[in-house]
Order: structure tokens, then C-alpha cells, then sequence
């Protein structure tokens, strides 16, 4: 018996109508893929300046809690008792800020020398209205220091306030300034934290940071 005709059906290849569905079926696939991949595109894409924000505010912190650690190491035999002070600087603008001051061994990273480094860097940091968080920086053993003002770098562009905060010591309450305070005898009063405030593109993030003090006793809180 002849069975050649029932093989033959057995290979045949799918007819036009089958194709077409299969085409059909694969292109809305692809179109439901591309819109979820597109869809879970823009809503990363919505949270990433915030996401990079966040992560500038952190990295900021970091650093600048690096090194006030780094300010009370001592630096010689004639380091001063406290690691940080209230002084005098001279602004870019060419007036005077009295700014939280502290020191610096070696310097830092991000601080740029025209030359070889110079050790003993006293470090200011202040704030400016068109430029955000600002490090004033300048070797105690410059040749020209009380001539020259001290070198700036930018910090962070997106600081828009720095508040003070004191603890009196007899109530042990907490009170905030917007810039440094004196006390009943008209000395500087370093304060036992600073608060440091973010800004950028309607997104607001803030900052504590803990003046640690040389024998590594922290304020209470």
C-alpha cells in the first residue's frame, strides 16, 4: 500500500493565514515590550536629578565631616587647644566675613596649589549667594599670606544656608543663629553644630554636621 500522500501532508509548512496571526501576535509582543521598557524609562529618568541631588548632598557631607575629623588632629607643639575658632577672612568680594575656621595639616584634595603643597593650611568656610558653599584656604607659612587673601574653592553650589547651633551648657537647651555668636564678654562662641541646607531644582535636602572636639568628646544632644 502506497503510503507517500500521508507523509507528504505530514511535512507541509504553515499556510498564509497562519503566518499573518503569528506576525500579528509577535508584533504586539514587541509593541507591549517597548512600552513597558520605555514606560520604566521615564519614571527612572523622573527621579534621576533627584536621585544625583541626593547623592551630591551626601558625598558634600561625607567630605566636609572627614575633615573637621582631620582638624583635631594635632598639629604640633603649638596647635591650639580647640580644633575650631570664629575668625576674620577676607571674602572674594574684597570685605571681611567672620567666618567658622579650622586647620588642616596637610591640606585636602580638592584644594588646588600653584606650587608644591604647603602644610599648616588654615581652612574658613562661608557662603555666597551666587556660588553656594565656599572653602576659603591658605597656608600659615605663605611668604605673602597677609597680603594675598585666601584661595577659594566651590564646594557645593547648591548650599543656600548655613545655621548655627548652640547648647548652653547650664540648661542644656539648643538655640540656632544664621551666623556665628558672641558671648556676654564679646568672645567668639564656636558653635557645638552647624546645619547645612540644600537647594536645587524645587528639591530641599538637610545636612547636621558635629564640631568634634580635640580630646573627641562630642556635644550632647
Amino acid at each position: 500500500m502506497n503510503r507517500q500522500p500521508e507523509i507528504l501532508r505530514a511535512r507541509r509548512g504553515f499556510t498564509l493565514i497562519e503566518l499573518l496571526l503569528a506576525i500579528a501576535l509577535m508584533a504586539l509582543l514587541l509593541v507591549a515590550l517597548f512600552t513597558f521598557v520605555f514606560s520604566m524609562g521615564e519614571i527612572w529618568g523622573q527621579g534621576s536629578e533627584k536621585r544625583l541631588f541626593e547623592q551630591h548632598v551626601n558625598a558634600v557631607t561625607r567630605h566636609l565631616e572627614a575633615m573637621f575629623r582631620r582638624a583635631t588632629l594635632p598639629l604640633g607643639a603649638t596647635a591650639a587647644a580647640e580644633p575650631f575658632t570664629i575668625r576674620e577672612v577676607r571674602t572674594a568680594t574684597g570685605g571681611t566675613g567672620n567666618l567658622l575656621g579650622f586647620d588642616l595639616a596637610d591640606g585636602d584634595r580638592i584644594f588646588v596649589w600653584p606650587g608644591p603643597p604647603l602644610p599648616g593650611v588654615q581652612c574658613s568656610i562661608g557662603l555666597e549667594s551666587s556660588r553656594g558653599l565656599i572653602l576659603y584656604w591658605q597656608s600659615a607659612v605663605e611668604i605673602r599670606r597677609d597680603t594675598d587673601p585666601p584661595r577659594t574653592v566651590q564646594v557645593s553650589p547648591f548650599v543656600t544656608r548655613i545655621t548655627y547651633y548652640y547648647r548652653d551648657p547650664a540648661t542644656g537647651s539648643w538655640h540656632n543663629d544664621p551666623a556665628p555668636q558672641k558671648t556676654a564678654e564679646g568672645h567668639w562662641r564656636v558653635p557645638d553644630t552647624i546645619k547645612l541646607t540644600f537647594a536645587h531644582a524645587g528639591a530641599t535636602a538637610e545636612r547636621t554636621l558635629t564640631l568634634p572636639a580635640r580630646n573627641g568628646v562630642l556635644p550632647l544632644f
